[in-house]
């Protein structure tokens, strides 16, 4: 006996918690793989990140609502067209961002951090204008609802094991996009040596925008799948803008794989340690892990070998 639970009993509720961290571990890693692209490739610090996934989280609350008021019956697959309007919509707008204000700021990531610290305030602002300063929720479709039972004391939801199925999904098409496509390839030439880049034709401009523009798009996504286990709100994307950071940081900037071991390591321990102790204290242990880490390795968990 532990406690009041029983060896069967705990081994239950570490399985829940543990599949709770791999939720938790899917939208940390749908935040950070955006983030990843416009930090590690681009060295721009965007303090606007979780604005662009709030974003897409109100494009897939207002897709619902439109779905529901006008065609119900195709409210079963409304998630997968929101999805697509997400990433536009948060893509749209980071290019956008990118042409305004990011271009003029390369090299120069202090200057970064501040001004888009300031863009996060101003989306935050026209968020609670537009949208109005209460938290709202979408309505699941029914085939989301509920849980699977796995064993006679174990269950999990049925959106949770979605989230991760769409991570997965997205995980391998950033994979394929950035390590075998021709664009990506680019990418990785204008972050190595962005002058012998330039020098062979490559448009490092348009790379900048449109590199820009799918992490925020990835940020966007993330945002639908944040919709399905927290409520929406105009400031709900800075509670989590620091755990990004710090899982791109830890797993070593420029890194796919350093991301997602980093995600996975932290969202485990951090769910884990709730079981045992409180929220605010597993939060702060993990965080005094890492940099403990960090301080040995600074490079991160992985490291990205650039040429200057």
């Amino acid at each position: 006996m532990f406690g009041d639970y029983s060896i069967g009993d705990l081994g239950s509720i570490l399985a829940m918690q543990g599949f709770a961290g791999l939720i938790l571990f899917s939208v940390y890693v749908l935040m950070a793989l955006g983030l990843a692209i416009i930090f590690g490739q681009m060295g721009v610090i965007n303090m606007a990140h979780g604005e662009f996934m709030i974003l897409g989280a109100y494009v897939t609350w207002m897709t619902a609502s439109v779905v529901e008021a006008y065609v119900p019956s195709i409210f079963s697959g409304y998630f997968f067209i929101a999805m697509i309007l997400a990433f536009i919509a948060s893509g749209s707008l980071g290019m956008l961002v990118e042409w305004a204000l990011i271009r003029h700021l390369y090299k120069r990531p202090l200057d970064t951090l501040l001004a888009t610290w300031g863009l996060s305030l101003i989306l935050q602002q026209a968020y609670r204008s537009i949208f109005g300063a209460r938290e709202v929720g979408v309505d699941l479709p029914q085939w989301m609802l509920g849980s699977k039972q796995i064993t006679d004391t174990i269950e999990v939801p049925i959106n949770g094991i979605f989230v991760m199925c769409l991570t997965v999904l997205i995980t391998c098409a950033v994979a394929y996009i950035m390590f075998k496509s021709r664009w990506g390839r680019q990418v990785r030439a204008v972050v190595q040596n962005r002058v012998m880049a330039g020098a062979v034709g490559i448009n490092t401009e348009k790379v900048d925008r449109y590199t820009f523009g799918l992490g925020c798009g990835i940020a966007g996504i993330a945002g639908s799948a944040f919709t399905m286990i927290g409520s929406t709100g105009p400031t709900a994307g800075q509670l989590y803008i620091v755990d990004t950071f710090l899982v791109v940081v830890f797993g070593g900037a420029a890194s796919l794989l350093g991301t997602i071991a980093s995600a996975f390591t932290i969202s485990q321990a951090q769910s884990t340690m709730e079981f045992f102790l409180s929220g605010s204290m597993a939060k702060v242990l993990t965080l005094l892990a890492i940099v403990a880490i960090l301080m040995m390795r600074p490079q991160g968990l992985f490291a990205l070998k650039v040429r200057k």
